[in-house]
């Protein structure tokens, strides 16, 4: 590794994952180059009422390589990528993978708290954004990131760049003269380098920043894509926001051009939009959370449409309760619901298609390599008995080794031979499949968005009416849970509203979904008998309560797509 902050893997792992075939010594550039020309009279992608064959889609990553080049970036650079999902997108993704240029995969609702860390932390030297989404300006945002974050030298803008910035179409229309004249076949590129960073929904703060190495990525995707049934005709619809690990790589984007398949890129989640597109272009897969398949299956338009190519759907970030899945293949009779569990650091357990139907309906799957190692710990690390619950800890040739530059938290999160603390309770069931039961870490999963309580904590106990706060799931419909802020006021000020928490905690600038949807207060909060605020005990207060205050944000603003854990 020559990149400072990377956990290796041990050589003796190194050697045993390339003596068993799991890691083939060759990056995402080769990969996907490999498969665009092999089919590359075939359509990759659709986006926006247009078509792009596997050729253009080389040739116009090509010319992006070139444009990305001119601007000074080099292997092992890294870039906050912040793209919808469109075909820009795709481009722009396989040009950085051309030059070895890391790409840090943010998410469209994150916002200057979010962007401003993984800049500093990464010592990025580019952002790629759009100008506006919803709320955000991102190019001012960005101009404020540089502010901070000396090593930010460049922005690169899909639409007006304004004064300050790139316009990201010039760059994908290749590099000018000597600048942009590079042989991308000589650019040398080391499989086991960073091929992106994927986002933790860790607990402390902001996301940390996850290493994927090229070898365990493609890994990562081949192992999904052979218990998903991709044939070389499907087609995947991707609408749920294509950094995260799941629609990227779960088998994702990746593993349908591997396929010579066929990807639809989509940027909202609208029924009104999703099922014309779905009769439209016969798509065979999709990827869901359970609030977005929930909120599908309740909208009138779905009867309106020929939905009959469905054959998969795959529900990722939360539980799927079986009542749903029913009700999902009694409506989509020639489709499977296949629930799959897992996390941006590694690990993937897949309900296989063909499981009897009690375990497809109980179970989130096992894991899809022979060499994922997975032990269910007690709190004292000892392995619980088979079919008691313990805490997922997870090691193999596609999970992580450490968080990049975080030894602190890395001490606590592995322990001493390499596993992965997940801090998610499972069990195992009869038939060797994994059923979910909760989790040690303090987050809430707010349709299959990992929000950490501790950094919303943190935020609002600089509120001037606060004394004392604890964040907390409640359950939630369709969401599965959204957060609920317990709050002590200080003496002698008026308690705040739901509203003015959120005015507060959006002046630090956070990602929308991150946002507290109800409130409690409270004169004090119960403590454990070790004097920490029991979580525990407000949790069963709250769970059948109806709310005092709710100012939910819509689902739009949480689209998700993480399978399960912290993927």
């Amino acid at each position: 590794m020559t990149l400072d902050g990377i956990v290796p893997f041990p050589p003796e792992y190194v050697e045993r994952y390339r003596a068993k075939g799991y890691w083939e010594d060759r990056t995402l550039r080769d990969v996907f180059a490999q498969a665009c020309t092999e089919y590359a009279d075939r359509v990759a992608l659709h986006h926006d009422g247009a078509d792009m064959t596997y050729g253009e889609l080389e040739e116009r990553a090509a010319r992006a390589a070139r444009g990305l080049w001119a601007l000074g970036l080099r292997p092992l650079d890294r870039v906050v990528l912040q793209l919808p999902n469109t075909a820009d997108f795709a481009v722009t993704h396989l040009g950085l993978q051309k030059i070895g240029v890391i790409p840090i995969m943010a998410l469209p609702a994150h916002r200057y708290r979010e962007l401003e860390q993984f800049a500093r932390l990464s010592d990025a030297v580019a952002a790629i954004t759009p100008d506006r989404s919803k709320d955000a300006d991102h190019r001012e945002i960005v101009a404020r990131v540089r502010a901070t974050a000396p090593s930010l030298r460049l922005h690169i803008v899909s639409g007006d760049p304004g004064q300050d910035a790139t316009a990201l179409s010039a760059v994908l229309a290749g590099g000018a003269g000597a600048e942009g004249d590079v042989d991308l076949a000589a650019v040398e590129v080391d499989p086991m380098e960073a091929a992106l960073f994927q986002l933790s929904g860790g607990t402390t703060g902001v996301p940390k920043l996850i290493p994927r190495l090229h070898n365990d990525y493609v890994f990562n995707t081949k192992n999904a894509m052979s218990v998903c049934d991709i044939r070389p005709d499907d087609c995947l619809l991707n609408v749920l926001p294509i950094s995260h690990n799941l629609p990227l790589a779960c088998p994702g984007l990746h593993g349908f051009l591997l396929a010579g398949a066929r990807t639809v890129l989509h940027p909202t989640t609208r029924g009104a939009q999703v099922f014309p597109l779905i009769e439209k272009h016969r798509v065979t897969h999709i990827h869901v959370v359970p609030a977005l398949l929930i909120k599908w299956l309740n909208d009138p338009l779905i009867h309106e449409y020929d939905l009959s190519s469905v054959r998969v759907i795959q529900s990722g970030g939360q539980r799927l309760q079986p009542e749903t899945r029913a009700l999902a293949q009694r409506m989509l009779p020639g489709c499977r619901i296949q629930e799959n569990f897992g996390m941006a650091e590694g690990l993937l357990t897949f309900v296989r298609l063909d499981d009897p139907e009690e375990v497809r309906m109980e179970t989130v799957g096992r894991p899809v390599c022979p060499d994922d190692e997975v032990l269910l710990l007690d709190e004292n690390g000892q392995e619980v008995p088979d079919g008691e619950v313990g805490e997922l800890a997870a090691r193999g040739p596609y999970t992580l080794r450490g968080y990049f530059r975080a030894p602190e938290h890395n001490a606590r999160a592995f322990t001493p031979d390499g596993f992965y603390l997940s801090g998610d309770l499972m069990r195992r069931h009869p038939s060797g499949n994994y059923v979910v039961a909760g989790r040690r870490k303090d987050l809430i999963n707010r349709g299959g968005e990992k929000i950490s309580a501790e950094e919303i904590e943190n935020l609002l106990i600089g509120h001037p009416a606060i004394v004392n706060v604890a964040c907390i799931p409640v359950n939630d419909p369709v969401l599965g849970e959204r957060m609920c802020a317990c709050v002590v006021p200080r003496e002698g000020v008026a308690p705040p509203t739901l509203h003015q928490l959120t005015e507060f905690l959006s002046r630090h600038e956070i990602a929308k979904f991150k946002l507290p949807e109800r409130l409690e207060i409270m004169p004090s909060l119960p403590l454990s008998h070790v004097g920490k605020v029991s979580k525990k005990d407000l949790v069963a207060r709250f769970a059948d309560d109806a709310p005092s205050a709710v100012d939910a944000p819509s689902a739009d603003d949480a689209p998700s797509a993480t399978p399960g854990g912290d993927a």
